[in-house]
């Protein structure tokens, strides 16, 4: 894997200010009392470019996407995401650098935590989604989100009236992004889908709910029903990261969301040999490589974490406790290597998106840190990336 950087200097955005007045009492002679109805999400508006049929991209190698996650903000509900809205200014300054390269931008993906309280409409449509419409009406590109537990809570009963309650808004968000439901690329009544472009395959399931059979057995046979010489790239995208070492890394126990990732994702993940994988829960950067064997040969998946979109910044807190795991599957002689390493000081995490570059079967990543980050050089003290030099095989 090509390991650069790419540095952004954003300048900080400053919320408009929102005037909450009373409403006027009612008077004491009304026969009817009014009441308002309650407030529905508006959807995020449609890309001005939106991907292209899959068939009418088999030909393309070369192109870009951006990755980040967890946007919520510390006034959610009453103004636009300041942070977020710096990862917005950077993200639209990266598309338009890339927009005459040999590798374009065409989408951008998110891997959850939209808004601290996701039941909550006000804090969808007064934080989060005006920031979005500039991305997909601005820069003109597709926006492609999955669920995090702010978003539908961590409830893995999917008929929970909360979850529900968080889902309705996540749909009614995202209406107008997602595969339509009852296309052959969406299970219909979940967050869950894929979309194809190019060489690649996006994958996108919610781990909320990682340990629930229904969405399990429909990721399974996109994998198997999957030509892989059109789509030799497949990289998954969710919230929860198989592995992390910030505070939900699992130490001394292992929250039950990736518990589940490991033991039932993993072992899909490489019998159909996925690229990488992308998630977000941990508000900081990190990158872990999984080298395993099997029938056909040696394999490599990357995993990423990128969840330093807005939500308050974490700090690395030691490994995660991988002895079992990797006890569990000697036959697969699967070793892990943490590549990158987030800092232990607050002041070492900034808020970042990345950039992820596809060029036929090699993949590389950009970091690109935003405001007091721009010189967030995660990958400069690794010797492990020299090791690599450029290849995901």
């Amino acid at each position: 894997m090509v390991l650069r950087q790419i540095l952004v200097r954003v300048g900080l955005a400053v919320g408009a200010a929102v005037s909450l007045t009373a409403a006027p009492a009612s008077r004491s002679l009304s026969v009817f009392q009014t009441v308002a109805p309650a407030e529905t999400v508006r959807a995020i508006k449609a890309p001005a470019r939106p991907l292209p049929p899959e068939a009418a991209s088999a030909d393309v190698t070369k192109f870009s996407f951006l990755a980040y996650g967890d946007t919520r903000g510390r006034h959610d509900g009453l103004d636009v995401q300041a942070e977020h809205t710096l990862i917005l200014d950077g993200m639209l300054a990266t598309i338009k650098k890339l927009a005459t390269s040999a590798y374009p931008v065409k989408f951008v993906i998110q891997s959850g935590d939209a808004v601290v309280n996701g039941r909550d409409a006000k804090q969808w449509n007064r934080s989060y989604i005006s920031i979005i419409d500039r991305l997909t009406t601005d820069a003109g590109v597709p926006y492609f989100f999955t669920a995090g537990n702010h978003d539908v809570t961590a409830e893995t009963n999917v008929a929970s009236p909360d979850r529900q309650a968080g889902l309705k808004n996540l749909f009614d968000a995202n209406a107008l992004l997602m595969p339509a439901e009852g296309s052959p690329r969406r299970l219909n009544g979940y967050p869950t889908y894929a979309v194809g472009y190019g060489n690649t395959m996006m994958l996108a399931f919610d781990s909320n709910i990682a340990a629930d059979e229904t969405q399990f057995a429909w990721v399974k046979a996109q994998l198997e029903g999957l030509d892989r010489r059109r789509f030799p790239n497949v990289i998954a995208f969710m919230h929860h990261p198989p592995f992390s070492s910030g505070p939900h890394n699992g130490v001394p126990t292992i929250e039950a969301a990736t518990d589940a990732v490991r033991s039932r994702y993993e072992p899909l993940f490489r019998q159909h040999h996925v690229r990488m994988t992308i998630a977000g829960h941990e508000h900081l950067f990190e990158h872990f490589v999984e080298r395993y064997e099997d029938a056909s040969g040696k394999h490599r998946m990357d995993h990423v974490v990128s969840g330093g979109g807005g939500a308050p910044l974490y700090t690395y807190q030691g490994e995660p406790t991988v002895r079992e795991f990797l006890n569990a599957r000697k036959d697969a002689k699967v070793a892990l290597e943490h590549l990158v390493k987030p800092g232990p000081a607050p002041g070492d995490n900034p808020y970042h998106f990345i950039v992820v570059q596809v060029d036929g079967a090699d993949i590389s990543v950009d970091v690109v840190g935003v405001d007091w980050g721009k010189d967030f050089k995660p990958y400069r003290s690794s010797s492990l990336a020299l090791k690599d030099n450029g290849t995901f095989r």
